[in-house]
This record gives structure tokens, sequence and C-alpha cells, in this order.
């Protein structure tokens, strides 16, 4: 596998970026920093949780490479060879995987504080695309080094399965509920999940940028572009949401969450959604609008 090494800077292209980084010569005499785990504000989202300052210290000294991607560039790619997980430091991502037919679709939305790479621990290589959404930077934890030093560390390797097992429950979970939706609902639970998700991280619940376009947000929920802009003109006119480009402003959460189904209840976290594929009415299932 790869050595990282503290002393490297790295520039990154959307064909090299997670697996030959290039030493830059403008910066090869610079220090290069720590992830510094113990002042991240993210660590209660991330792998780290828990583990006292003496083990954040470890973790900190493994994740000594960052990544920095613009929008539009690859962190790893279909077949890439698995060596690391990454956690999403700044920024966000999606991961796409190819249709039957040959089209990208949408799998997964990443925000800061979660993990990303899972999808390579089994067969040694990635099976998705993983692509910045906006400028980006990502921590990298060599998967080898971070075993080892699991296992020296229990809290570190019960949060590691507790991720894996938490990817697993989301991704059965989703599926199910997506794949009995209509098509508002599903907007409406994804809307809704994007708010809990923005809240837990100290951002606005009520108030925020989408980061995939129209078509990608119908990619991601197994529905048409048409029908996605539809149904945001419709949850503005019902005073549900107000929409200024991409800009997204909750005026009834409660009434949002309702039509989703979940009331008074926890919102599924859809990062990990594989969508059923759309039929010829623009929705999947014969659910559309």
């Amino acid at each position: 596998m790869p050595v990282y090494s503290r002393s490297a800077a790295f520039t990154e292209s959307p064909q090299t970026a997670s697996v030959n980084p290039v030493i830059s010569l403008r910066d090869i005499n610079k220090p290069k920093p720590l992830a510094q785990c113990n002042i991240c504000g993210m660590r209660s989202l991330c792998l780290p949780v828990g583990l006292s300052n003496e083990d954040l210290l470890l973790v900190s000294a493994l994740v000594d490479t960052h990544i920095k991607l613009k929008k539009g560039e690859t962190l790893y790619r279909t077949g890439t060879p698995f060596t690391a997980l990454y956690a999403v430091r700044l920024g966000s991502l999606k991961t796409t995987v190819l249709a039957e037919d040959g089209r990208e679709q949408v799998a997964g939305y990443h925000m800061l504080g979660e993990l990303i790479g899972l999808d390579g621990i089994g067969t040694g290589n990635h099976g998705c695309h993983a692509i910045a959404l906006e400028d980006t930077e990502i921590c990298v934890m060599p998967f080898e080094q971070l075993e080892t030093l699991a296992r020296e560390l229990p809290l570190l390797q019960h949060n590691l399965h507790q991720t894996l097992a938490q990817e697993i429950a989301r991704d059965h979970s989703i599926m199910l509920l997506l794949g009995s939706m209509r098509a508002e609902e599903r907007l409406a639970v994804f809307l809704v999940n994007l708010s809990d998700r923005y809240c837990r991280r100290g951002y606005s619940s009520t108030e925020f940028v989408l980061r995939m376009t129209r078509e990608e947000i119908g990619s991601y929920l197994g529905l048409k572009l048409e029908t996605v802009s539809r149904l945001f003109s419709r949850f503005q006119e019902d005073g549900l949401i107000m929409v200024q480009g991409r800009a997204i402003k909750i005026l009834n959460p409660e009434a949002l969450r309702t039509l989703g189904g979940q009331q008074n209840t926890a919102t599924p976290d859809p990062k990990n959604l594989i969508p059923p594929a759309p039929n010829s009415n623009g929705s999947a299932n014969g659910n559309g609008a």
C-alpha cells in the first residue's frame, strides 16, 4: 500500500487524487500539519468520537495526509484499489455507479464528518466513483494502519465496526422506504434528512444550499428531472419551502416531515442510497407524481 509521509504536500488531479500524489516543489520545505483530530469540530461525528486526548493524538499521527479536491474532481474511481478510508473534513461529495443502460446514477451524498470508501473493504477495489460537489478537503486514513491501531484501541475498533454496521442498516432501510414511497414522499424525506444532518453539524436546519443539481437529486431518488423540478414548485406553492436557485428555506418542517412519514421519528440517512431504476413514468415502481 502507499506510504503516507507527513512531510509531503500533494497536488491532485481527477485521475490521481487518491492514487499517485505528486510532491509540490513550492511546498517541499514547508512542514505539513497533522490532522489534529483533538481540535476538529467534526470529531463528534467522525471515527475518533469518544477517544481520550492521548488516543486522539495517535489517530492524528495516522491521519497525516489531506487531499484537496476542486469541484468536479474525483477522489477515487470504480476499480481503484482500496487502500484507505476517507473522512470528509470540509465540503461534500457524491458517489455514483453505472446503471445497466450505461447511465451514471447517484448512489450517495456525503457531507463533512462522514466516512467514505467503505465500499472497497470487501473486494479490495472501490465499486463506485467519488466526486467532489464543491471544493472539498479529505482526511486519509490508511486502512492497514487503521486496523492495526484499532486493535490497540478497543473504542476505535468499536467505532469502526459500528460505522460498518450502520452503513448496512441504513442502506437496507432506505431501500425499503423509498421502494414503496411516492415521488413527493421521497423528496420530502430527502429534504428532512438534509435538515437533520445540517442540524447535527451545528448549521441551520431550515436554510441551506443544495450541493446536488436537480438532475443529480432525481438520479439519487429514482425520479426524472422534470418530476423533481415540478415537486420543488409544488412544495413552494404549498408553503412547505421557499426555493431560490439551489438555496432552500424550509417554512413548515413539521408538514414536510409528515409528508415523508417521519413525524416524531428519527429521519433515516439515505447517504448510501442506491435508488431503484426509474420506469418510463419517471419514478421507481410506478409511484410517479
